[in-house]
């Protein structure tokens, strides 16, 4: 695990108003109170060398997910480790990015065995699910097999987490919820290049399309289990 002095936490918020809001509409902050762990996914978006060697708050969200990896899957959740693939290069991606950053965003996942693609703090287990996305968001049809594979296990709620947050991470929590899935942002398992990047996600998030909590909060969700009719 990283040690302090190489890793770094944001200083996420959600504004007061924003919680007065959802409280006055529904009676409550938030939307989700309770989960069934067995039909939860924590969802790792992305974290990968590429993003994690470069960005002292991508290191620092590494034992928040390993945390929330061991208590779900303990629990009899799902974990999905989602990486970038490497898809065909475009004209499009060379347009808006220029040639030698399209090429970088690319490779970014790396090539070989995806287990070994991981950020090497990580261990894969048996049960979970790893796969490739070609878009940003993990739950975009047709460029991810993870919706598929997550229907298929009962998942009706997923905990994104992962590097970016205002990109892949946002991009996931989006069509996640687009396609009817209970979605729960975790503020301190997200990573951004900084807080005011971090910060517009949880706000956006929070206000259109999930919950947004911190880790310990949704490990007290998941120790706590709900029955299947709990919602």
């Amino acid at each position: 695990m990283p040690s302090e002095a190489e890793a770094q936490r944001h200083r996420w918020r959600i504004e007061a108003r924003e919680y007065a809001r959802h409280e006055r509409r529904r009676g409550r902050r938030f939307a989700f109170t309770r989960l069934v762990p067995a039909r939860t996914a924590l969802v790792v978006i992305d974290m990968v060398p590429f993003f994690v060697s470069g960005n002292p708050y991508c290191r620092g969200i590494v034992p928040p997910i390993a945390r929330l990896a061991d208590v779900l899957r303990g629990a009899g959740g799902t974990v999905a480790w989602v990486l970038p693939a490497v898809g065909e290069r475009t004209a499009v991606a060379d347009e808006f990015f220029g040639p030698e950053a399209a090429e970088m965003y690319r490779t970014s996942g790396g090539t070989g065995p995806m287990a070994e693609r991981l950020w090497h703090d990580f261990v894969v287990h048996a049960d979970d699910l790893l796969v490739e996305k070609s878009a940003a968001s993990a739950f975009f049809p047709g460029r991810c097999p993870l919706p598929d594979l997550l229907e298929g296990r009962g998942v009706d709620t997923v905990l994104i987490t992962g590097t970016v947050t205002n990109v892949c991470c946002e991009s996931s929590a989006r069509d996640a919820s687009t396609l009817g899935l209970r979605v729960i942002l975790v503020a301190d398992a997200n990573a951004a290049r900084g807080d005011r990047e971090h910060n517009a996600t949880l706000h956006t998030v929070y206000r259109s399309f999930g919950d947004v909590r911190p880790t310990a909060e949704v490990l007290g969700m998941i120790e706590t289990p709900s029955g299947p009719s709990a919602r």
